[in-house]
């Protein structure tokens, strides 16, 4: 469903970064517990953090305790106080989107279309490839967000939005 409020596009950026090499089921359980913990993702407070909220972060068992995944919040917290100065988070991500709906013959028409369904190994290196890809955590964001529907054309989630016709 859409989202274009800048609180919801930096929780969610952040959420996506929080999950990279972790299942979204250990991030959704984990959900209530990143909110308390950070704020409920306010980007002015979170912009404001120091050592000892980056301390206080990773001794949070309810979180994901990761140094690096960390200060990128409070990285991406500045950099979207910073934007605001030059249209804001939502225009940069909005931004992007499409100004027509893509044709029907590059959208998956059913379940037939989809890929093979990988076994264990196939399945973590791919992970580990999205991981070292960038563009894997912005295509998911984009989906994830609205900005861009990727449902199968008969399942009952395409265009649910409201963005994009069925």
């Amino acid at each position: 469903m859409p989202v274009r409020d800048e609180r919801g596009l930096y929780e969610r950026i952040s959420l996506e970064a929080f999950q990279a090499e972790l299942s979204w089921a250990t991030i959704l359980c984990k959900c209530p517990a990143f909110r308390a913990a950070f704020d409920d993702f306010d980007p002015d407070r979170i912009a404001g953090y120091g050592d000892t909220d980056v301390e206080r972060l990773m001794a949070d068992a309810g979180i994901v305790r990761n140094r690096a995944k960390i200060l990128a919040a409070v990285a991406n917290a500045r950099a979207t106080v910073r934007l605001r100065e030059h249209g804001g988070l939502t225009d940069l991500v909005w931004g992007v989107q499409a100004t027509r709906h893509p044709q029907a013959a590059h959208v998956r028409r059913d379940s037939h279309h989809l890929p093979p369904i990988a076994g264990p190994v196939q399945s973590a290196a791919r992970t580990r490839a999205r991981v070292r890809r960038p563009d894997h955590h912005a295509h998911a964001l984009m989906e994830a967000i609205g900005v861009i529907d990727t449902h199968l054309l008969d399942s009952h989630r395409r265009g649910s939005s409201g963005i994009w016709p069925a």
